[in-house]
């Protein structure tokens, strides 16, 4: 992986609270608002995390391949940024 390793981790773990707390919330019977919206703050920071894991793939990864002269490989690459759009766009 070419992002950033240490604040990708940091923020997962940061996720990884916010849902044992959400789990808490929901063993507590909280208001289910609250709880939606710590819900939705965790997805805002997942949705972050996937960007920069994205973007170092695109600057890295990608252009590493681009810069070689493996068309199979070129391919590939295409293919699973097109997959990734896809599942981005649902």
């Amino acid at each position: 992986m070419r992002a950033d390793r240490e604040r990708v981790l940091k923020k997962l773990k940061t996720v990884r609270g916010q849902i044992d707390g959400i789990i808490k919330m929901v063993e507590d019977d909280r208001y289910c608002i609250d709880i939606s919206n710590q819900l939705m703050a965790s997805i805002a920071i997942l949705k972050n995390i996937n960007q920069e894991v994205l973007d170092a793939h695109l600057k890295h990864c990608v252009t590493e391949v681009f810069d070689s002269d493996e068309t199979s490989d070129k391919k590939q690459k295409i293919d699973e940024i097109i997959k990734i759009i896809d599942k981005l766009s649902k």
